[in-house]
C-alpha cells in the first residue's frame, strides 16, 4: 500500500501560547500560523487570549493589537483599513477574506492563516507574484486603434456594464479559495485574472476584443474552471467571477 507523507519542515506544529496577566471578562481565543523562514523550523500556531475591551471590532483591529501590545514580531499586510486596497487578504476562520471588513464583534475564537495554496514569505504574508504574473497576461490595460484628441467617450449604458468588475481589489481571495487553481495555478490564470480580462473585453473603448479572446482559448488558462462557484461564494467585495468566466466561454464558443 502507497504511503503519503508530509515533509518534515512542513508539519504545523503547536507554537506559544499569549495569555494576560488577569482573567478578562470578555475574552477572545486567536490562533495565528507562524512561519519564519530564516530560522529554518516548522510553522506553528501561536495562540492569544485576548480582552476584546482592547480593541476595535474588526479582525485587523485584533492583529494590529497583537503586532503593537503582544508580539511585535507577528507579520501581515495591511494598507487602506477601508477593503479597497486587497492587502490584508488571508483565511479567517475557514474563509478567505479581507480583514478590515471583517466583523469579528460576537466572535469568541479566530483562526487565522495565509491565504491557501501559495507560497508562505511569513507569517501571514503569502507569496503573490504568480498572482501578480497571470494579472499581467491579460493585458489590463486600454487598447485602441482610436487616438481621440482627449478622452475615450463612453455612454452610461456601456459604462454600467462594467459595474459588478471594475470594483475587484485584486486580493486574491477568489483565486486561492478555487481548487482548479490550487492543482493547476501555473496554467490556469484562475478566477481574478479572467474577471479583469472579461473587464476589458467588454469596455466599449477597447479594439482588442479578438485579440483578448483568443489569448484566452486555452485548456488551462480559461477552461480549468468547473464552476465551483467558490470564487463567488467567498468574495469580500460580492463580485462573482464565475459569471464573468462563463460570459467568456460563451463567447468564446459563439465566435
Amino acid at each position: 500500500m502507497a504511503k503519503f507523507t508530509l515533509p518534515i519542515n512542513s508539519i504545523v506544529k503547536k507554537g506559544k501560547t499569549y495569555k494576560l496577566d488577569s482573567e478578562p471578562k470578555n475574552i477572545l481565543t486567536v490562533d495565528i500560523y507562524r512561519y519564519n523562514p530564516d530560522d529554518g523550523s516548522n510553522p506553528c500556531i501561536d495562540t492569544y487570549i485576548l480582552d476584546k475591551d482592547n480593541f476595535g471590532p474588526m479582525a485587523l483591529d485584533v492583529l494590529l493589537y497583537i503586532k503593537n501590545k503582544v508580539d511585535s514580531t507577528l507579520s501581515f499586510r495591511r494598507s487602506c483599513r477601508e477593503g479597497i486596497c486587497g492587502s490584508c487578504s488571508m483565511n479567517i476562520n475557514g474563509t478567505n477574506t479581507l480583514a478590515c471588513i471583517l466583523n469579528i464583534a460576537e466572535e469568541s475564537h479566530l483562526k487565522i492563516y495565509p491565504l491557501p495554496h501559495m507560497p508562505v514569505v511569513k507569517d501571514l504574508v503569502p507569496d503573490m507574484k504568480n498572482f501578480y504574473k497571470q494579472y499581467e497576461s491579460i493585458k489590463p490595460w486600454l487598447i485602441s486603434d482610436n487616438k481621440p484628441k482627449r478622452e475615450h467617450l463612453q455612454s452610461q449604458a456601456d459604462r454600467e456594464k462594467l459595474d459588478g468588475l471594475i470594483e475587484c481589489v485584486l486580493c486574491a481571495c477568489c483565486s486561492t479559495s478555487c481548487p482548479s487553481y490550487w492543482w493547476n495555478s501555473d496554467k490556469y490564470l484562475g478566477p481574478a485574472s479572467l474577471l479583469h480580462a472579461y473587464r476589458w473585453i467588454i469596455d466599449s473603448r477597447d479594439t482588442a476584443k479578438k485579440e483578448r479572446l483568443s489569448n484566452l482559448a486555452d485548456k488551462f488558462k480559461l477552461f480549468r474552471c468547473h464552476t465551483i462557484m467558490n470564487c463567488t461564494k467567498t468574495c469580500p467585495k460580492n463580485l462573482n467571477p464565475a459569471k464573468a468566466i462563463s460570459h467568456i466561454k460563451t463567447m468564446l464558443a459563439s465566435e
